[in-house]
């Protein structure tokens, strides 16, 4: 089997989910995140772009619903052993194998939690089930009943998460050597996601982030590739990913002679990053982070050209995006705790002189101050 967890560890975790099932008087829940079904039994899959589901009774009793595809995958990458097959057909509503499947786990009547704030749920298929159970039992939104479980890492989780930094610092030197004036967009993305690669590490859960000239003002990938120019700006946002545990990292890479506007962008990141290390630490919340944020861009002149928000936990996750539930915004009250690995980001796009300033690095916060998972310095980078 597969498994990249002692079974003792996830007999762990699901004492922690039903614990917490029996605080709020939930008899069931329907999982359908593909990483709260990884995190609860190793079960690895991009099967979650069809319907599946995973129940978890709250006596520990766990039950999976899959396509035929993913019968073997179940079975040896996860701990299950009740694993059902729907059968694809035309109009096909396997929602009802799920109805009729929860009939036999005697939950007729039952309060059920449904994780319906997931990539694994459409809105087709939240039609479909809030159809099936409408007369079913007492059906509540538990979309954040595993996330919130998973906020913590145990050591095993903080060993691969490590690992993930560990293979983003190695992507970061292969991005050094590539830039420079003429150098292809394409190439250093290669040698990036080629260095998790030979690493002994996996895809990420989205697209690495890659732009230059304008592009570089972005924060989300685009499809195209150029070539750097003598003076140019690249931005660059990547995670190594290691057991699917991420830890991503973000630069702005000047080339050629910097402008001031570079040097006075990199300066308030470099402020705030700092000063966010402050509060990022037992006793604040993640709403506290994102003040400190917006003190410090704002206090420069910089409110238009920052976001609003500025980072987010990180954990196992699948496509399409490494981020956790949990960011930090505005009014967060999620409380900061040791053992979280939290992503910090400071992007600043001024569009009015088309300058672009990135800097950002993943931590694990402890019981004082937070411990940056980078080997790489916050110095500003040129080529």
């Amino acid at each position: 089997m597969a498994l990249h967890f002692e079974r003792a560890e996830f007999a762990s975790r699901l004492t922690r989910l039903t614990d917490q099932m029996r605080a709020e008087k939930l008899d069931a829940v329907l999982l359908f995140a593909q990483e709260s079904m990884y995190w609860l039994t190793g079960y690895d899959t991009f099967g979650y772009c069809f319907f599946q589901a995973l129940i978890v009774k709250a006596d520990g009793t766990m039950s999976l619903i899959t396509r035929s595809a993913d019968l073997r995958q179940a079975k040896h990458t996860s701990i299950l052993d009740d694993i059902h097959v729907w059968v694809d057909r035309i109009n096909a509503d396997p929602t009802l194998d799920l109805r009729n499947l929860l009939v036999d786990m005697d939950l007729l009547g039952a309060r059920i939690g449904v994780e319906y704030d997931t990539h694994g749920m459409t809105g087709r298929i939240a039609h479909l089930l809030d159809a099936q159970l409408s007369t079913f039992g007492q059906i509540t939104d538990a979309s954040y009943l595993v996330s919130r479980l998973r906020l913590v890492k145990s050591p095993a989780e903080v060993a691969y998460v490590e690992r993930a930094a560990a293979l983003a610092d190695d992507a970061l030197d292969e991005a050094i050597k590539l830039t420079k004036p003429g150098a292809d967009e394409a190439d250093i993305l290669a040698a990036m996601q080629g260095a998790v690669f030979s690493g002994g590490g996996d895809y990420p859960a989205n697209e690495y982030i890659i732009g230059s000239g304008a592009d570089a003002l972005l924060c989300r990938y685009k499809a195209g590739r150029r070539k750097l120019d003598a003076s140019d700006q690249l931005t660059l946002e990547w995670a190594g990913t290691y057991a699917h545990y991420h830890a991503a990292m973000m630069r702005t890479i000047v080339i050629g002679e910097p402008t001031h506007r570079h040097r006075e962008l990199y300066n308030a990141c470099l402020e705030n990053l700092q000063a966010i290390e402050t509060v990022l630490k037992p006793g604040h919340t993640f709403g506290d982070v994102f003040d400190m944020h917006a003190k410090i861009m704002d206090e420069r002149g910089l409110a238009r050209h920052r976001l609003n928000a500025c980072g987010y936990s990180l954990g196992a996750r699948f496509a399409p995006s490494w981020m956790e539930h949990q960011m930090f915004h505005v009014g967060n009250p999620q409380p900061i705790e040791p053992n979280m690995s939290l992503f910090v980001h400071m992007i600043i796009a001024d569009s009015d002189t088309g300058t672009a300033m990135t800097l950002g690095q993943t931590y694990l916060t402890t019981e004082h101050a937070p411990r940056t998972l980078s080997r790489h310095s916050l110095d500003f980078i040129g080529a």
